[in-house]
């Protein structure tokens, strides 16, 4: 990836673009080191000052079993695009549990999507970003 995709985190044009409701792809790699690449409905927090993207998912899913097998190590990609304009995220994640932590990330996708349907087996993959690329 050239540096011309490369994008700040604090640039002003993601906010709206992340508000937006729309699907992505998270990528995760298999215990094989094959990828793994799945639609899913992220969540953005800018709250930080550099982005932390949420995805709710079942403890059970190939992409939750694949981020704990890494055992903390887990580096995945998420990819939205809506036409000629897109952004993808890379960063370390990890599975959470702490039912408040699932409950906030419930409620974030509420907001950007819908409420979320019940699931008591319902986990938070929490991606720390550390590299920003796109066109906006």
């Amino acid at each position: 990836m050239t540096r011309r995709y490369r994008m700040d985190p604090s640039d002003p044009r993601l906010a709206p673009f992340w508000a937006t409701r729309r699907l992505g792809t998270l990528t995760t790699l298999r215990p094989d080191g094959s990828p793994h690449t799945v639609p899913v409905a992220p969540v953005v927090d800018l709250s930080s000052g550099s982005p932390v993207v949420r995805v709710l998912t079942s403890a059970r899913s190939r992409k939750a079993r694949n981020v704990s097998a890494a055992g903390g190590a887990a580096r995945v990609s998420i990819c939205e695009v809506e036409g000629r304009h897109w952004v993808t995220v890379e960063g370390r994640a990890r599975v959470v549990t702490d039912p408040s932590a699932v409950a906030a990330a419930e409620q974030a996708y509420a907001v950007r999507f819908r409420p979320p349907r019940a699931n008591p087996e319902r986990v938070v993959i929490v991606v720390e970003v550390d590299r920003v690329m796109g066109t906006l």
